[in-house]
């Protein structure tokens, strides 16, 4: 390819990106519903407090639906008697049920007070932008305007989304496939400061390591001592979790990356964040600095929202989350 196709490809692309933006905009609900940005915080608060995990839950109920193809709340449909969807996949089986249950909160009371106008995918990037603030977390803006898919398929969807025994590297790779550097993708790991995981995804760190070793030694030793016991009989209560950040677990804060420097890291791929030259100074940058984190979560969230989204005739609204909406013929 020549230096003058190779320009002529960049201005067609920098050229493309303003429809995207014209297609979705902060105030798109103003006029045909006024109360969308009250509705939804209200339903917020009210599942935070009777839910604390529900603002992890929605965060990464959010994450996994923007990775795979796009942020349309592909992931919210049920599955039926034809069709696997994605609800199925591997890695959707441990998604926290609370997720779900906010955006449905919403959109029960959003199709009362203005019927088939705010699409599925909205409510869910809108919901968890105000439950991560509800807990300590940067407010960002988001755009409006997302079309429900009218897709969702289970095929696929497992290797589309970082999973915590991946290496350091396909996880790198998946983030970079989608548009973020490393540091971006160390921001958005971030997360982690809220939530649990099950025992299941990191028991393997904790028995029967190695030769040498019954436990991960990346592990601080009373940290392991402690989920050795938490987890001792995770086979036969599969339920058993431990919080993804021991010290802060329901506060959005910076604790995260100040407990892999401490080596309270749950997951393989949390201590793979503080062990790798490439994203170990992003670590220690974000541990010294909560503001930079805050700051570079949300911008991060801000292009994590606008992945491969459906406007205009791309998708449609939903009249329930869970389900295809159903076209008359």
């Amino acid at each position: 390819m020549t230096l003058r196709s190779l320009l002529l490809l960049l201005l067609l692309c920098l050229a493309f990106l303003p429809i995207l933006q014209s297609k979705l905009s902060a105030d798109y609900y103003e006029k045909t519903c006024p109360k969308f940005s009250q509705i939804i915080q209200e339903t917020a608060v009210n599942k935070q407090g009777i839910t604390p995990t529900s603002a992890a839950a929605a965060l990464r109920l959010f994450f996994q639906d923007c990775f795979v193809n796009g942020c349309d709340a592909s992931i919210l449909i049920t599955s039926n008697f034809y069709k696997k969807s994605e609800r199925d996949a591997d890695i959707s089986l441990s998604l926290p049920g609370d997720g779900f249950d906010v955006v449905n909160r919403a959109k029960s009371v959003l199709e009362l007070e203005c019927p088939g106008i705010v699409s599925c995918a909205d409510i869910l990037a809108a919901a968890t932008r105000d439950l991560i603030v509800i807990v300590g977390g940067p407010h960002y803006e988001i755009l409006f305007g997302r079309k429900d898919s009218t897709i969702s398929t289970k095929e696929n969807t497992d290797k589309a989304f970082p999973l915590p025994r991946m290496p350091l590297t396909q996880i790198i790779s998946i983030f970079g496939a989608n548009g973020f550097s490393v540091q971006e993708m160390v921001a958005l790991v971030g997360a982690h400061t809220i939530g649990f995981s099950h025992c299941k995804e990191f028991a393997d760190r904790l028995f029967n390591f190695s030769k040498t070793s019954d436990y991960d030694p990346a592990y601080n030793p009373e940290y392991a001592k402690g989920l050795r016991i938490l987890c001792e009989n995770y086979t036969e209560y599969p339920t058993m979790a431990a919080f993804n950040d021991v010290i802060t677990p329901r506060k959005f804060d910076n604790m995260y990356y100040k407990n892999l420097q401490r080596g309270y890291g749950l997951l393989a791929s949390d201590s793979a964040l503080v062990a790798d030259e490439r994203t170990k100074p992003f670590v220690d940058m974000y541990a010294a600095n909560q503001s930079l984190f805050f700051h570079d979560f949300a911008h991060a969230m801000q292009k994590v929202s606008v992945l491969n989204v459906k406007t205009g005739n791309e998708g449609n609204v939903r009249d329930r989350c869970d389900s295809f909406k159903e076209l008359l013929t």
